[in-house]
C-alpha cells in the first residue's frame, strides 16, 4: 500500500518557512488554531484528524518582536502534547533555530545546563524526535536528548554560494573563535573540493569574561586572499567584527561572513553595516527576506534552507 503523506504544522511566526517546506514536500500545510487570551496565556490545537498519523511541527524558537523564545517554546510544547493526546502516532519537533542550545555546559559554579532542561520538556510533552539546524554543540545536543535527534548542516548551501561567487580567487576560511575551528575546517575542506583549490585556514583568539570579549591573537595566512569568516550564528556581531578587523590588518583583500543563524540582536545590524564586510551570508532559520526587509544591512544575503529541511522530513517520514 502506498505510504500516506505526513502532516506538517507551522506555528505562528514560522508560516512563511512552513509554506516553502510544504511546497517542496508537496504536502498541504495542515490547519490549526492559535488563540490568545487576555492574560497572556494561549492554546493551540489541530483542526485536522491526526490519529495514527506521522506529524511534524515546525517552529523556529528565536526571540522576535512580541514573542520571546520562552513564549515560542511553551506554545510548541503544548501543541505537541495536544497532538499526542489526539492520537498522533509520532510527532517530530522541527526547530530550525533551537533556543537555549548555547547553554550546554557549566562555565562557572552552580550554572544551569539549560540545553538538558529543554530536552526534558520536549520529552515530557511527548515529542518522539527533534530536528534542528547547525546546533551550537552537536555532542551536547545529542547527549541531552533521550529521543532521536537530527542536526541538519547548512554547509552545502554556503559551499555552493561561495564556490559560485568566489571561484578563481585566492581564498581563506577563518574561524572567528577557537571553539568553532573544527566547524570552519569542515567547511574549508568542502569548499576546497568544490573549487578545486585549497583555501588557507586561520582563527582568531577570543576570551569572554563577565560579558566582555577580549583576545588579540590571530593565526593564519590571509594576505591577498578573500576571507570567509564561518560560524554557526551571528548574535551581537561583536565576535565577527573583531575577526574582520584582524583579517583586514593581516592583509585580506576581502572579508565575507557566513553563518546559519542570523539572530542579529540589539545594535548588531548597525555594527555589522559599518564593519566593512563585503557581504554577510546567513540562512533563513531565524530571519527571512520578507520579515527583515529594510532592517538589515544591504550586504546581507539570506539563503533558503527549506530544501535541506524537506530532505530531512522526507527521509524521516520514509522510515515511519
Amino acid at each position: 500500500m502506498e505510504q500516506s503523506a505526513g502532516l506538517l504544522f507551522a506555528l505562528e511566526g514560522s508560516r512563511d518557512y512552513g509554506q516553502r517546506l510544504a511546497s517542496r514536500l508537496e504536502w498541504p500545510l495542515s490547519a490549526h488554531e492559535e488563540r490568545e487570551f487576555e492574560d497572556g496565556e494561549h492554546k493551540t490545537r489541530p483542526l485536522v484528524d491526526v490519529h495514527r498519523r506521522d506529524v511534524f511541527v515546525l517552529h523556529s524558537l528565536y526571540g522576535s518582536r512580541g514573542a520571546s523564545p520562552n513564549d515560542k517554546l511553551c506554545r510548541m510544547l503544548f501543541f505537541i502534547g495536544a497532538l499526542k493526546d489526539a492520537g498522533a502516532a509520532r510527532v517530530t519537533a522541527m526547530a530550525p533555530y533551537l533556543c537555549y542550545a548555547r547553554k550546554d555546559q557549566r562555565s562557572q559554579l552552580l550554572d544551569p545546563i539549560t540545553t538538558k532542561y529543554v530536552a526534558r520538556m520536549f520529552e515530557a510533552c511527548g515529542a518522539d524526535a527533534i530536528v534542528t539546524f547547525d546546533v551550537h554543540n552537536r555532542a551536547a545536543y545529542e547527549n541531552a536528548y533521550r529521543i532521536p535527534t537530527l542536526n541538519i548542516e547548512a554547509m552545502p548551501l554556503f559551499v555552493e554560494h561561495f564556490a559560485t561567487r568566489l571561484r578563481g580567487e585566492k581564498l581563506a576560511v577563518v574561524s572567528p573563535d577557537i571553539g568553532g575551528a573544527k566547524r570552519a575546517e569542515r567547511f574549508r575542506r568542502a569548499l576546497a573540493a568544490a573549487v578545486g583549490e585549497e583555501p588557507s585556514s586561520g582563527f582568531v583568539d577570543k576570551q569572554r569574561a563577565g560579558g566582555v570579549v577580549s583576545g588579540d591573537v590571530f593565526v593564519g595566512d590571509v594576505a591577498g586572499r578573500a576571507v570567509i569568516l564561518y560560524d554557526d550564528l551571528i548574535s551581537t556581531g561583536t565576535t565577527l567584527c573583531r575577526a574582520a578587523a584582524k583579517c583586514r590588518e593581516a592583509g585580506a583583500s576581502a572579508v565575507f561572513a557566513a553563518a546559519t543563524h542570523g539572530v542579529f540582536t540589539g545594535d548588531a545590524p548597525d555594527k555589522l553595516a559599518t564593519a566593512g564586510f563585503d557581504a554577510i551570508i546567513v540562512g533563513d532559520t531565524v530571519c527571512s527576506a520578507a520579515e527583515h526587509a529594510g532592517l538589515l544591512p544591504e550586504t546581507v544575503t539570506i539563503l533558503d534552507t527549506s530544501r535541506l529541511a524537506s530532505e530531512a522530513v522526507a527521509h524521516t517520514h520514509a522510515g515511519f
